[in-house]
């Protein structure tokens, strides 16, 4: 149970991690999105301002392209992440039914022996008993010889 125990509180460690990294993933995923949309608007300006073949269009939409490649990267991480988290609290929850399967096995062998128990010394009792009757018999057999 203690093997149990400390899994699950491994498994726990696991996915508080994996929650950091989402969030922390989903940051650069906003972020990234912030950015594209600013190229967008950034691209649309120099294409009214200069055409769409200029210099600064073209550099506007590499620097897009690059923004759109960042996000995508950080989507699949959050997809990772979300697979992982997942899984450890799969995990996690499987070490807990474990702890109270092995809780309840404790109890059933805790009354097994307390029943065991129960029955030694009422078999003691009655080993006492039967001593006692197995003298008087004895000596009752012996007053009749």
């Amino acid at each position: 149970m203690t093997k149990d125990r400390a899994d699950r509180n491994a498994d726990q460690r696991d996915i508080n991690h994996d929650r950091r990294d989402l969030n922390k993933d989903r940051a650069d995923r906003n972020a990234d999105q912030r950015d594209i949309n600013k190229d967008k608007r950034q691209l649309a300006k120099d294409d009214a301002k200069y055409g769409a073949n200029s210099s600064q269009a073209q550099a506007d939409r590499k620097d897009l392209h690059q923004d759109r490649v960042d996000r995508n990267k950080d989507q699949r991480d959050i997809n990772h992440d979300k697979a992982d988290l997942a899984k450890d609290r799969s995990d996690r929850n499987q070490d807990q039914r474990d702890i109270e399967k092995d809780k309840k096995d404790l109890s059933a062998d805790r009354k097994d022996r307390n029943q065991d128990q129960k029955d030694i010394n009422k078999d003691k009792k009655d080993l006492r008993k039967d001593r006692k009757d197995l003298k008087q018999d004895r000596k009752a057999a012996g007053r009749k010889h």
